[in-house]
């Protein structure tokens, strides 16, 4: 069974005066199968756990540790990290001008598998998996991203997910954006990944909206740097009910 494992985790960016530290020790460990929501305000330092453990340049790591079955991410590159079997679903998606999403899903899966899916084979499960996700086929010879609108991006997100199959899905405010029939059909997208027992999905959020659609097995309210409370999806029903007032973010983090 795969396990991130995230032990007192410090991270900081370079600001105008000099180092500013973002997160300030999380401990967090996510099992294969297991969904982990972290929720809280802006600045509370959700999106820059995120992106440290997928290796974002613009983050220092000052202390902790991250490893995934065992092995240190943090001495991995991005590409290792990713083919140890990390997966960020990114806030906002970027373009990739000149590369279609068919070669790049592919091109991908081939670095993900060690060797080029049989084309006729991944024709098949290309076109399956965006026919679930209502997704045009002529997406698939578009270039990565460009001009697709947030609910697009979103969706050929949760494709790049359900074809790579990691052990590990990060996904960044994946409902940031989404109309209610985009929430719904991203939603099915990840539920369909989580019920093959094979991925640990820590999903991160400010609204408790996109929980309804997915059921998280734990939640965890962030705030200043760290994990504030941790409990089940009824902590969620509290957030909803009482906001993030009682979890205060004064001198905290940003991004």
């Amino acid at each position: 069974m795969a396990t991130l494992e995230i032990h007192d985790l410090h991270v900081s960016v370079e600001a105008e005066n000099g180092p500013r530290e973002i997160l300030r020790g999380v401990d967090l460990t996510v099992k294969q199968g297991e969904t982990h929501a972290i929720m809280g305000p802006n600045g509370s330092g959700k999106s820059t756990l995120a992106y440290s453990v997928a290796g974002h340049p613009k983050y220092t790591i000052t202390g902790g540790t991250v490893t995934l079955d065992g092995e240190d991410i943090l001495a991995m590159t991005v590409d290792e990290r990713a083919r140890a079997g990390l997966f960020l679903a990114m806030q906002y998606p970027v373009e990739v001008p000149g590369v279609s999403v068919s070669n790049f899903l592919r091109t991908s899966a081939t670095a993900i598998r060690g060797e080029a899916p049989k084309l006729r084979t991944w024709v098949k499960e290309v076109k399956s998996a965006m026919e679930q996700l209502q997704m045009d086929p002529a997406f698939a010879e578009r270039n990565v991203n460009e001009g697709f609108s947030g609910g697009e991006k979103k969706r050929h997100e949760i494709l790049q997910l359900e074809l790579l199959k990691p052990k590990i899905a990060i996904l960044d405010e994946t409902d940031s954006g989404l109309d209610v029939d985009a929430l719904r059909q991203v939603s099915e997208g990840v539920n369909r990944v989580r019920e093959t027992g094979e991925v640990g999905t820590l999903l991160i959020t400010h609204y408790t909206r996109i929980l309804r659609y997915i059921k998280p097995d734990f939640v965890h309210v962030f705030s200043n740097g760290r994990i504030a409370e941790s409990g089940g999806a009824e902590l969620a029903d509290k957030l909803e009910n009482e906001g993030y007032e009682a979890y205060s973010t004064k001198g905290g983090a940003s991004a």
